[in-house]
C-alpha cells in the first residue's frame, strides 16, 4: 500500500492571512460544493481558473476545509472555518513546468 504525502516545494511561501473570498463556484450534481473563484489579498484580486480539490478536515468538533487552488501561475491552499466563517490563505508556490 502506497501512501501520498502533500509535498512541500522549494518555492512555497507560508502567508497563513486572513483573505476576503469575493466570488465562489459551484459543482456537483444533487448536493452543489462551493469553491472560491477570487480572492483578494494585501488589495490585490487572484482569479482561480480551475474548481480545484476540497479536503474535509476534522479538528477536534469542528471541520475545517481545506482547498487547493490555481491561477495557472501559482497553486494557493485556502482554509475556511465552518465555526467562524473565516477564510485563510496557507500557502503560495509556483505552479511545476
Amino acid at each position: 500500500m502506497s501512501i501520498t504525502h502533500y509535498q512541500e516545494t522549494e518555492n512555497q511561501q507560508f502567508v497563513n492571512k486572513e483573505v476576503t473570498v469575493n466570488s465562489l463556484s459551484f459543482r456537483g450534481r444533487g448536493k452543489l460544493r462551493s469553491f472560491p473563484k477570487q480572492i483578494t489579498i494585501d488589495a490585490e484580486e487572484v482569479t482561480f481558473v480551475e474548481t480545484g480539490m476540497r479536503y474535509l478536515l476534522q479538528k477536534g468538533q469542528s471541520i475545517v476545509q481545506l482547498f487547493d487552488m490555481t491561477d495557472g501561475n501559482k497553486n494557493y491552499r485556502l482554509q475556511f472555518d465552518n465555526q467562524s466563517f473565516t477564510w485563510t490563505l496557507l500557502n503560495v508556490s509556483n505552479v511545476p513546468r
